[in-house]
């Protein structure tokens, strides 16, 4: 399960982050995830709250905004997101859609916390 390895991290860094500072509780956590990393965010979900027990995290809520991916063409100029045939993409080798050539990825990758809103 590659998300609660990414979330135990992910809430190491963040109550490390909040060490020493002034909060009565942490509200919400929202994080920024690529549709390319093929992270769940139910399992994600999940994952944070087996691991916020316990700590000045539990009882937040986990906001996920998914990225769609963006691409640009090496040879074209072709900027935009990847074409997909009934939820999956069409072009497994990520080939551009307009004139078949090596395609660049520009967003779609990250994960990372946005925000932390405390009280």
């Amino acid at each position: 399960m590659h998300e609660f390895s990414v979330m135990e991290r992910t809430v190491r860094r963040i109550l490390e982050r909040l060490n020493g500072e002034n909060y009565e509780r942490v509200l919400k956590v929202r994080m920024v995830v690529g549709e390319l990393t093929h992270l769940s965010e139910e399992q994600m979900k999940f994952s944070f709250q087996v691991l916020t027990k316990g700590t000045p995290l539990e009882g937040s809520v986990l906001e996920i905004v998914k990225k769609r991916a963006k691409v640009k063409c090496e040879e074209c100029s072709y900027r935009g997101e990847i074409p997909r045939v009934d939820g999956s993409y069409f072009l497994p080798l990520f080939k551009c859609p307009s004139c078949g050539g090596k395609l660049i990825i520009l967003e779609g990758r990250e994960c990372y916390v946005d925000s932390v809103e405390v009280e």
